[in-house]
């Protein structure tokens, strides 16, 4: 206490003169009615910059839930895009009293471990096996292409991304229809290459690059990437295509697994060929 009136003391003048201006602040406010309209602005100003603030860092700290809850729509919604259904013109097929039925479904997963800067690049996911995640699933971000589901367990999964050695995709080129091969050289995460593309065919920088639907994981249209530049493999009568990937793996944070739900009718087909 005798420490708290010693500082009180030091300070007397300042203390004085604080309460001076808050006393004539309420007299004035009391007295006076444009001066009282005045000073209500001005504390009102200041407190809602204070919850303004308050309100601010709320908001930071609750973009997480929002992110993931909209993640979550994405995936419906796009599970409800006409590309994800198979039209079937045969009555035959009318039990269910339409004429489509779907073929691809959509799982929202966060991304909780990542790697982008090596030759053979892992994604870990937080669902798993109890989520429906298979292994061999195809995986896309809200921009573009990822990759394929390589393992799982109940609650986790491992995608190999489109950046790892053994990667190896079905594309085209969304304005001609020309397919080829989307493979990575291990040396830039923002880039990757389209390779047996005859050197007959024209490319305009900036073409856009997408999934060709011919194999049985990605759907068919999925941005994939946009040419950089072409290159003639000498002797091969073959382009190598750079082009800059439409997914920032550097920033990735959400992705959607797709499951084919025709993909084992379509695999026993092939295993008879």
């Amino acid at each position: 206490m005798h420490k708290l009136f010693e500082i009180l003391k030091s300070y007397d003048y300042t203390v004085v003169f604080v309460l001076l201006v808050a006393t004539s602040l309420i007299l004035m406010a009391r007295t006076t009615q444009y001066q009282g309209s005045r000073l209500a602005v001005w504390a009102n100003g200041v407190a809602g910059g204070w919850y303004r603030g308050i309100n601010g860092i709320g908001g930071y700290f609750g973009l997480k839930a929002e992110n993931d809850r909209l993640a979550a729509e994405n995936a419906q919604l796009r599970a409800h895009l006409a590309e994800s259904y198979i039209n079937y013109t045969d009555s035959v097929f009318t039990v269910d009293d339409t004429v489509y039925r779907q073929r691809y479904t959509y799982t929202e997963a966060r991304v909780i471990k990542n790697s982008w800067n090596g030759q053979n690049n892992l994604i870990m996911i937080g669902k798993g096996s109890a989520h429906g995640i298979e292994a061999d699933m195809a995986v896309i971000s809200p921009d573009g292409i990822v990759g394929v589901v390589v393992a799982t367990t109940r609650n986790f999964a491992t995608i190999m991304p489109v950046l790892h050695s053994d990667s190896r995709n079905s594309v085209k080129v969304k304005r001609t229809g020309i397919s080829g091969s989307l493979v990575w050289d291990g040396l830039d995460y923002r880039y990757a290459q389209v390779l047996d593309v005859p050197t007959t065919h024209q490319f305009l920088e900036g073409d856009t690059i997408i999934t060709s639907g011919l194999a049985n994981d990605f759907p068919e249209g999925i941005p994939v990437g946009y040419v950089e530049s072409t290159e003639t493999l000498r002797g091969s009568g073959f382009f190598k295509i750079k082009i800059r990937l439409a997914t920032d793996f550097n920033k990735l944070d959400h992705v959607y697994v797709i499951d084919n739900r025709f993909k084992k009718e379509q695999e026993q087909l092939t295993t008879n060929e």
